[in-house]
């Protein structure tokens, strides 16, 4: 977010930390599904049950050093216009992140089918590296290769920023994130990790056909497997 500069006021500061800190436990409720933004202020906050998706590159440093920056800003920008695009595909999109090389979604999944439905978000983000690997390659471009991590739960998401200033986020706390992001981070990590990386209550919560499609992998404590989306494969394998 831009930022303009302002004077520091250190009393005015102690009463933001008091106001916050004096805040009710009762302001932080549970929800089953996500609620409106409109709905947070700086006083309050809602543990929600919710998915988060993970898609980071591996060995970006790497990368990096390979490319001078204009073809660096090609592939980066390729790379995450249409990962957003593919997110923001599923009907209960809430949240999109990026952080460098790294972007995150956060669904809104009451039903277990929005669970499938986010599980097949992650078979499209691996078909589009695929597709993507094919157009750089053709242009002597390195090839990609990320780590999908997707975790089901609940996570304390709270509005913070500057009171006042117009500067604030809505912020997604606790262990749901950090799973995805930790899942994420053993994808293609090693030989043996597979591309996409679950929790096992994230599985737990999967159709018999997409459970099919993962293997538990005990060394990571989660599912593990390669799953791509069948229509964009076909031109994968015209193409590649």
């Amino acid at each position: 977010m831009e930022a303009s500069f302002s004077l520091y006021d250190f009393e005015k500061s102690r009463d933001r930390i008091d106001e916050i800190l004096q805040g009710a436990d009762a302001s932080y409720t549970e929800k089953k599904s996500i609620p409106s933004r409109d709905d947070l202020t700086f006083t309050n906050g809602f543990n929600v049950w919710c998915t988060a998706l993970f898609v980071d590159i591996r060995k970006s440093k790497e990368l990096n050093k390979s490319h001078t920056n204009p073809v660096l800003a090609k592939i980066y920008k390729t790379y995450i216009s249409e990962l957003v695009a593919i997110i923001k595909s599923h009907t209960k999109i809430r949240e999109i992140c990026i952080e460098g090389d790294c972007v995150w979604g956060i669904f809104d999944t009451p039903q277990k089918s929005d669970i499938d439905a986010v599980f097949s978000i992650g078979a499209k983000v691996s078909s589009l590296i695929d597709v993507l690997n094919i157009k750089y390659k053709k242009r002597g471009y390195s090839e990609l290769t990320v780590g999908i991590g997707m975790s089901y739960g609940k996570s304390l998401l709270v509005k913070s920023g500057y009171k006042g200033s117009g500067i604030n986020e809505v912020v997604w706390l606790g262990s749901l994130v950090s799973e995805a992001a930790e899942l994420c981070g053993f994808g293609n990590k090693s030989y043996s990790d597979k591309e996409m990386m679950v929790s096992e209550v994230f599985y737990g919560n999967l159709n018999d056909h997409n459970k099919e499609l993962l293997e538990y992998k005990a060394e990571r404590g989660c599912y593990n497997g390669y799953v791509i989306n069948t229509a964009m494969d076909e031109w994968v394998q015209k193409n590649g």
